[in-house]
């Protein structure tokens, strides 16, 4: 007898599945970053509950960077020889595990949970660009700036209701690190679904082989703004609100001006994707960008305090609108899936590395200094180096291990 789901006309199944990838797609994003900025307000409760070191408390939010930078680079492998779905299916699992074993009071599970935590979001990361290129080439924009939108608002909902949740008896910091685990369950359950619905993906690849992306001047010139572009926001996520304390803030506006940051990137995340797939050429939008964080950080650097708040939202807009662009060129400027992942994998490896530098070293110049002129001017001229890649990255073409060929 014939199941009802194969009963079903083919265009309708066909319709059925695509809204289903559609749902799978926005629970891998809202999973990308709610595990790690849920830590961050709390890691002065675990770090008084369980009696770690302040080093250890600071590789909470360490190790899923290092974990980015070394599973990036396996993440397309994985997809060749699995298929996106399984690939994505069994990073959600594990993902769920370790937001699980975070949760036990223990030093050990929590480095331990911490770790496959990261692990699993380096498959998600790297693989979300090349499926919507797969089965989304006609709305890559709008695909893009939908999930990235998702992404960035459930990291900023996670960080700011992580103290509310842990003050509740019966969860404290343990359940609520766990209660995330829900969109990981949830998404592994679409993803079962969607993988019966579909083979898997070819194993064949003619550019992501051998690596062969690593060859491609476009290639480094992605990955670059892409690492440069997370170096800025993890000093902003680190040190803004430090920056705006020595200027006359007090340490509750301070972190409120994080949070307008945070709320101010999220509908550029959506609107710069869909404008970058209406055209050919990104030069413009890299240009604006980049110059709405450089008015920023000179801002900052200026010291007019009655205009600390539109030095903020420039900042926040330039932050999303270039976080977005970066996804973008994984998938506007490569011809296949394969390639998508390979330059994506490359791009979050060395673009996640240069993230985690970013916040030590402008640390270590404030301690060397004393004050924050010095690490303002080297972040506006990040900016300006960040530019210049960007607006190469921006040119028509796609990457190539030999010549760039435009369009």
């Amino acid at each position: 007898m014939a199941s009802s789901y194969t009963s079903i006309d083919p265009d309708q199944q066909q319709e059925t599945r695509k809204w289903l990838l559609f749902v799978g797609i926005i629970l891998v994003a809202v999973n990308l970053r709610a595990g790690i900025t849920s830590v961050g307000p709390l890691i002065g409760i675990i770090r008084d509950d369980t009696g770690i070191s302040n080093a250890l408390a600071g590789m909470l939010t360490t190790l899923p960077l290092l974990a980015f930078a070394i599973l990036s680079p396996i993440a397309p492998g994985l997809a060749r020889r699995f298929g996106i779905e399984s690939a994505l299916l069994f990073s959600m699992m594990v993902l769920t595990v370790g937001i699980w074993v975070r949760s036990i009071s223990s030093p050990w599970t929590l480095m331990l949970g911490t770790a496959l935590l990261g692990m699993a979001i380096a498959v998600g990361n790297v693989l979300l660009p090349s499926l919507i290129k797969r089965d989304f080439p006609r709305s890559i924009g709008l695909m893009t700036g939908t999930y990235s939108m998702s992404m960035n608002m459930l990291a900023a909902i996670a960080s700011g209701i992580s103290i509310p949740l842990a003050s509740q008896p019966k969860l404290g910091w343990q359940g609520s690190l766990a209660v995330w685990s829900v969109l990981s369950v949830l998404a592994s359950v679409v993803w079962i679904m969607q993988r019966r619905g579909r083979a898997s993906i070819s194993k064949v690849s003619s550019v992501s082989k051998g690596g062969s992306v690593m060859k491609s001047k476009k290639a480094w010139q992605i990955t670059l703004f892409m690492g440069l572009q997370s170096f800025t926001f993890y000093v902003n996520i680190s040190w803004l609100p430090e920056i705006l304390h020595s200027q006359g803030l007090d340490y509750t506006a301070a972190g409120w001006m994080l949070s307008i940051l945070q709320f101010v990137s999220l509908p550029f995340s959506f609107i710069i994707p869909v404008l970058a797939g209406r055209r050919p050429n990104q030069r413009l939008l890299v240009l604006v960008s980049a110059a709405c964080m450089f008015a920023g950080y000179v801002g900052l650097l200026s010291g007019i305090q009655s205009m600390n708040l539109l030095w903020v939202i420039l900042i926040g807009i330039s932050g999303g609108a270039n976080f977005s662009l970066s996804l973008m060129f994984f998938t506007l400027r490569t011809r296949t899936a394969h390639e998508a992942a390979a330059l994506s994998g490359m791009a979050q490896s060395l673009g996640y590395l240069l993230a985690a530098v970013g916040p030590m070293l402008i640390g270590y110049m404030h301690d060397f200094t004393h004050g924050w002129s010095v690490p303002l001017m080297i972040l506006t001229g990040v900016v300006i180096i960040m530019f210049i890649f960007g607006f190469g990255a921006a040119k028509p073409g796609y990457i190539s291990a030999t010549t760039e060929k435009s369009e």
